[in-house]
């Protein structure tokens, strides 16, 4: 009998799906839930920024991939270990966007619920992707993903 075996990441969730869950969370707690603290203009603005950040972010490490031919799906087949580009301040920078994204889109809709809910989403991220992620790029890449893994951190 031949063994099945598979060549990617055994992720429990896709990262986007995990992001739009918290953002409706986020609108969800804020209709239901509205929190009582005064919510400063300024923090629109901070909301906008972020928003660009996170999405300048994870387009360019989603490039940064791209550029390199390998996939951008956590359930596909990685073909090399990418250091360039927003890969060498942070080992997950499009996660990193997604949480600058979170944080932002609900600023500009005046809530800070997508704050509150920030760290859940990191921790989240780390117990359903990411450290099936990291599992599966030691297994295949050895000694070059655990010498990156020593010379850059996860969220930086």
């Amino acid at each position: 009998m031949v063994e099945n075996q598979t060549d990617h990441a055994d992720v429990k969730i896709a990262p986007p799906v995990l992001l739009l869950i918290h953002i409706f969370a986020a609108f969800l707690l804020h209709w239901f839930l509205p929190l009582p603290f005064v919510f400063p203009s300024v923090l629109v603005w901070i909301g906008y920024a972020l928003v660009v950040t996170g999405l300048g972010l994870s387009f360019r490490a989603a490039n940064q991939l791209m550029k390199v031919h390998t996939t951008l799906d956590p359930h596909g087949s990685v073909t090399e270990i990418v250091t360039g580009g927003p890969y060498r301040f942070s080992r997950n920078p499009i996660y990193l966007g997604f949480v600058c994204f979170l944080i932002g889109f609900t600023f500009i809709f005046r809530t800070y619920w997508g704050l509150i809910l920030s760290p859940v989403l990191m921790i989240l991220l780390y117990q359903l992707v990411i450290q099936y992620e990291e599992a599966y790029l030691e297994k295949k890449f050895r000694d070059v993903y655990t010498s990156y893994k020593s010379r850059v951190r996860r969220w930086t």
